[in-house]
């Protein structure tokens, strides 16, 4: 279950350069850029435009085209089938979960992503639909240990989670204790990847510096998680069009990226895409998809 030392001595060691990489980028660009401009990067059929302002700062970012890779989408996407539909409030009832998750077959949204204790019934409900269940682990502080979230995703895992969002140990990021972060992902990735699950690392976006938040994007990155997203709902505040840019600029364009908290609209959900997420986490989904959202 346990990350091996070699491997977080690896991971944490290319983070590192990576990071020193992108200061030193960025440090050459403010002395010789003046005024906004763009690049472009692509792999195979897909590429990402990444726009600048002239201190290096990123102000947009976006996909031209999402392939069907792990953390990826199809070409005909609906707008449905960006959504988690997510109902994470610890008074939510079995009514309630019961309604989200007919709410999610009738919608055909990504996935219903819901507290642990709610798997068992929720892919008993899905068992026959194409809507995946996804539970949140460390949710939502991140406090606890490597090995406590180990065994908690394992057991969402074995009732039926087909998706893990977890959240990482923010206060170690903050210490620049990459040692204990990378071990805090690779500990979960383990069962996660040998379940043939999928793993989103939220990384709370609004408690972190920008330096911070590209840090943990490389971590998730180099870890081999399938997407790295935002936030939990539960913080300071939830996903920016900004931090979605900047996360897409930091991972490139073959990872997932999911914006989570403050997505109320279709208007909002299009801005998200545009700046580069993947997937929305969303408890107004059907509000979005009816066009309602407010």
């Amino acid at each position: 279950m346990t990350a091996d030392i070699k491997s977080i001595e690896t991971l944490t060691e290319i983070v590192t350069r990576e990071i020193l990489s992108v200061l030193t980028e960025d440090e050459k660009k403010m002395a010789t850029l003046k005024g906004e401009y763009c690049k472009v990067e692509c792999v195979d059929d897909l590429c990402v435009t990444t726009c600048f302002n002239e201190i290096g700062q990123v102000i947009d970012a976006g996909a031209d085209r999402i392939t069907s890779t792990f953390g990826s989408l199809p070409d005909d996407l609906s707008t449905a089938q960006y959504i988690d539909h997510t109902l994470l409030k610890p008074e939510a009832s079995r009514d309630q979960i019961t309604q989200l998750c007919k709410e999610a077959n009738q919608y055909k949204f990504a996935s219903v992503c819901i507290n642990p204790t709610n798997v068992k019934l929720c892919a008993q409900l899905l068992q026959d639909s194409p809507v995946k269940v996804c539970s949140v682990i460390g949710f939502p502080l991140g406090a606890s240990l490597p090995e406590t979230k180990a065994f908690e995703a394992e057991q969402a895992l074995k009732d039926g989670a087909t998706e893990i969002d977890m959240v990482i140990n923010i206060g170690a990021l903050k210490d620049r204790n990459l040692d204990l972060v990378a071990r805090d992902i690779l500990t979960v990735l383990k069962p996660v990847h040998a379940a043939g699950a999928l793993l989103k690392v939220i990384i709370e976006t609004a408690l972190l510096t920008d330096e911070e938040k590209q840090i943990a994007c490389l971590l998730a990155k180099e870890a081999g998680a399938d997407f790295v997203k935002t936030s939990t709902g539960f913080s300071t505040a939830g996903a920016t069009v900004k931090d979605v840019a900047l996360m897409r600029h930091t991972v490139g364009p073959l990872m997932g990226v999911k914006a989570a908290g403050g997505v109320h609209s279709k208007e909002d959900l299009d801005k998200m895409v545009h700046a580069g997420a993947t997937r929305i986490g969303a408890s107004a989904g059907v509000r979005i998809v009816q066009g309602d959202g407010q």
